[in-house]
C-alpha cells in the first residue's frame, strides 16, 4: 500500500484483515461505509490480531478493566476505600505529554507559526507509515467513536480512536462520551475526525507483554488541513487520550477558526450570588496558576456558591441571541494529584471517591492511593509509583510530580445539575491568569474587546524570583494555549479578533485579568488566595452588573479598594496598596518584553495588538509626568 494511500484514507474495497469482534450494525449509510473503509486501511497497515469495535457499555467496560487487571497492568484498589478504582504505573520514560514530539503538519509552514513544531506533511506520512507498519501486532485495535459535548449537541463534535492501548480505551470511556450512540450520528451523516494511536509495541508469538508497553521513539502528529491525529510510542495521558488536548483544543481550534468559534484552554463555572442569581465564567490559566482550584471553588462569602461546569475545555460560540454560549466538551477530568488535598482542593479529594484511574501514585498497605499533598504527613509506609518501598525517609517523591487522576466528572460534588446541557450556557466574563510576582495586579478590567484580546495575548508566568521593582524571565503562555493552538498563534489572536467583531457590545463578555500570586518585596504572598478569590469573582460580578464603579488605569480598570469585600479576612492595608501598585517605569520595560515577544510572529501580529501596545506604552509614560 503507498504511502498516500494510506494516510489519506482513499477509499479502498479490500476486507478487514482479521475478523471484527463488536462491530457496528450493517449499514449502507455512507458515513459507516467510509468508517469502516478507514478501520480497514489502518487494519492492513498496522495488522493487529484482533478488531473490537467500542460499544460504550458498563459490561464492556467491566470486562476490559478485568483484563487489565489479569494481565497486570492495573491494579485494582480496596474497594473499602476507592470502589472501582484503578492503579496504573507507566514506563518511567514515559510520564508526561512530549510537547518536543508534538507536531503541526500543514501544507504551509507559516501556518503552523513560531511557536509549534512544523513538520512537512508528505515526509510525516512517510515517517509515520514505517513506524505504524505491523505496529499492532499480537494486540488488539480497538475502534473507539466518541462524542466531545453531548452527543447530537450543537456544539458537539465527533471523533474515532483507533488505539492498541486498553488503558487508552477505559481512559477515553471517562473523558468522552463513548459507542454506539456516537456510530448513529456518523450513520446519520454527522463529519467526524479521525485518531489512530499505538504503543509502538508489537508482540511476537508468544513473546510476554510489558505491565506498560510504550516505544522510545514518539510522535503526536496533527494534521490540520485534513483533521486528523496520528500518535506513536507512548501510552500515556494527552499522549494516548487524543481526544483530550489533540482533539478538543488542536484540531478544535482549526476547525473553529474556520467556523467562527472558539476552542479554549479554559474551566467553567456557575457563579451563584445570595440572591439566586446565576452568573457564568470562563478562565484560562497556564499550569500551576490554580485554575482547577477556581473550577472547584468553594467560596468563603456567605451565601455565595460555585457550581462546577468544566475544569479544562471550554467550546464558545455565538448563540441565536447574539451572546456568546459555552460547553464543556469533556466528560471527565484529567487532572494532577500531587498538591490536590483537603486544605487546598477539597472538592476534588471528594470526587475521587471511586471509579478512578490513577496513574502513578503512590499504592498503600491497606490498598488505597496517596500523593504528596493529600494529607499534611506521609503514611509511615508506601510502595511509590515506580513499584519500589517507600518511607518519608526515602528522599524522594512517591508520587510522580505529574500523577494523574482519571475521574467522571458527574462525581463532582458541586457540579451543576445541567452541566451535560447541550446548549451549553451564555457567558458573562472571560478571566485571563498566569503567576506573577510583580506588575500585574488582583485584578484588572479590560476597556473593550480588543483590550482583553491584548491581555490574554500577554499571559504570562514569572521563571526567575523577581527583584524587587524587576520583571523576572517571563513564560509565556498566551490565552494558555501556548502548547495547544493548532495553527499561528498570531492568526488565533486575529480570530479572537474577529468573534469580538461580530458581537455587540453589551453582548459579550466582560474580559478580567487576575493574579493571585503577587508577592511583597520580602517574598510573601500578599494575598491568600484559595476559597477567597471568592472575593475578586464578587468584584468582577458587581461590575457586570455596574454596581460598583472602576478606577482608570493606564493598564486597564481596577477597582476601589473600599468596594472589594474583605469582611473576614484579615489583608494589611499596605499588601491592598502593593496588590494594586502600577509603577509605569516597570510596565514600560514589560511593554519592551511584550514588543519581542511580538516580533517573533514576523510581523503578523494584528494591526489591533500592537495598536493596543502602542497605547499603553502612550498612557505610562503620561503617568511619569
Amino acid at each position: 500500500m503507498a504511502i498516500a494511500d494510506t494516510l489519506t484514507f482513499r477509499p479502498s474495497t479490500a476486507p478487514a484483515a482479521v475478523p471484527a469482534g463488536g462491530s457496528p450494525p450493517p449499514s449502507t449509510s455512507p458515513g459507516l461505509i467510509a468508517l469502516r473503509l478507514w478501520v480497514d486501511e489502518v487494519v492492513a497497515l498496522t495488522k493487529p490480531d484482533r478488531v473490537h469495535w467500542v460499544d460504550g457499555s458498563a459490561a464492556e467496560h467491566d470486562a476490559l478493566m478485568r483484563e487489565l487487571v489479569a494481565e497486570g497492568k492495573l491494579i485494582k484498589l480496596n474497594p473499602e476505600w476507592r470502589p472501582g478504582s484503578y492503579l496504573a504505573r507507566t514506563h518511567p520514560g514515559d510520564v508526561a505529554r512530549v510537547e518536543a514530539r508534538t507536531f503541526i503538519a500543514s501544507e504551509n509552514e507559516d501556518d503552523a507559526g513560531p511557536t509549534n513544531n512544523w513538520v512537512a506533511p508528505d515526509e510525516i506520512r512517510g515517517t509515520l507509515t514505517s513506524l505504524f507498519a505491523g505496529s499492532m501486532r499480537g494486540r488488539t485495535l480497538y475502534v473507539v467513536p466518541f462524542s466531545m459535548g453531548a452527543v447530537g449537541g450543537p456544539l458537539s463534535h465527533i471523533g474515532v480512536q483507533l488505539t492498541d492501548s486498553a488503558y487508552a480505551v477505559a481512559s477515553i470511556g471517562i473523558m468522552t462520551r463513548v459507542g454506539t450512540p456516537v456510530l448513529r450520528e456518523i450513520e446519520n451523516g454527522a463529519p467526524w475526525v479521525r485518531t489512530v494511536h499505538s504503543v509502538g509495541a508489537p508482540l511476537a508469538p508468544g513473546q510476554a507483554d510489558a505491565a506498560w508497553p510504550c516505544n522510545d521513539e514518539k510522535y503526536i502528529v496533527h494534521f490540520p488541513d485534513t483533521l486528523e491525529v496520528w500518535s506513536f510510542g507512548s501510552g500515556y495521558g494527552g499522549n494516548a487520550i487524543l481526544a483530550k488536548k489533540c482533539f478538543a483544543l488542536r484540531i478544535a481550534s482549526v476547525i473553529g477558526r474556520d467556523e467562527g468559534w472558539l476552542a479554549e484552554h479554559m474551566l467553567l463555572i456557575r457563579v451563584i450570588d445570595p440572591s439566586g442569581r446565576a452568573y457564568h465564567l470562563a478562565a484560562a490559566f497556564p499550569s500551576a496558576c490554580g485554575k482547577t482550584n477556581l473550577a472547584m471553588l468553594r467560596p468563603t462569602i456567605p451565601g455565595w456558591r460555585v457550581e462546577t461546569l468544566g475544569d479544562d475545555i471550554a467550546w464558545i460560540r455565538k448563540g441565536a441571541d447574539g451572546r456568546m454560549w459555552a460547553i464543556n466538551p469533556e466528560a471527565g477530568f484529567f487532572g494532577v494529584a500531587p498538591g490536590t488535598g483537603e486544605s487546598t482542593n477539597v472538592t476534588a479529594v471528594e470526587t475521587l471517591w471511586g471509579n478512578t484511574i490513577f496513574t502513578n501514585v503512590a499504592l498503600r498497605p491497606d490498598g488505597d492511593v496517596w500523593w504528596e499533598g493529600l494529607t499534611d504527613e506521609a503514611p509511615p509506609h508506601l510502595t511509590d509509583w515506580r513499584g519500589e518501598p517507600w518511607t518519608p525517609d526515602s528522599g524522594r517523591p512517591a508520587a510522580h510530580p505529574n500523577s494523574r487522576f482519571t475521574v467522571p466528572a458527574a462525581q463532582c460534588p458541586q457540579i451543576a445539575d445541567d452541566w451535560e446541557t447541550p446548549e451549553g450556557v451564555p457567558l458573562d466574563a472571560i478571566i485571563f491568569g498566569g503567576r506573577r510576582a510583580t506588575n500585574v495586579p488582583l485584578v484588572l478590567e479590560a476597556t473593550d474587546w480588543a483590550h482583553g484580546v491584548f491581555l490574554g495575548s500577554t499571559v504570562s508566568s514569572e521563571k526567575t524570583a523577581a527583584a524587587e521593582g524587576t520583571v523576572g524571565e517571563l513564560r509565556r503562555d498566551p490565552f494558555a494555549m501556548l502548547p495547544f493552538c493548532g495553527y499561528n498563534m498570531a492568526d488565533y489572536f486575529a480570530h479572537w479578533l474577529r468573534v469580538g467583531q461580530s458581537l455587540r457590545f453589551d453582548h459579550a463578555p466582560r474580559i478580567f485579568q487576575v493574579n493571585w500570586f503577587r508577592k511583597g518585596a520580602d517574598g510573601r504572598f500578599l494575598w491568600p488566595g484559595f476559597g477567597e478569590n471568592a472575593r475578586v469573582i464578587d468584584w468582577i460580578i458587581r461590575r457586570i452588573d455596574g454596581k460598583v464603579p472602576a478606577v482608570t488605569t493606564p493598564i486597564g480598570r481596577m477597582p476601589r479598594l473600599s468596594d472589594l469585600n474583605l469582611d473576614g479576612i484579615d489583608v494589611p492595608e499596605a499588601d491592598l496598596e502593593q496588590l494594586f501598585e502600577i509603577d509605569p517605569r516597570s510596565w514600560l520595560d514589560e511593554a519592551d518584553l511584550t514588543e519581542e515577544f511580538f516580533a517573533t510572529f514576523g510581523g503578523r501580529i494584528p494591526a489591533a495588538l500592537t495598536s493596543e501596545l502602542s497605547a499603553l506604552r502612550y498612557r505610562l509614560r503620561a503617568a511619569q509626568v
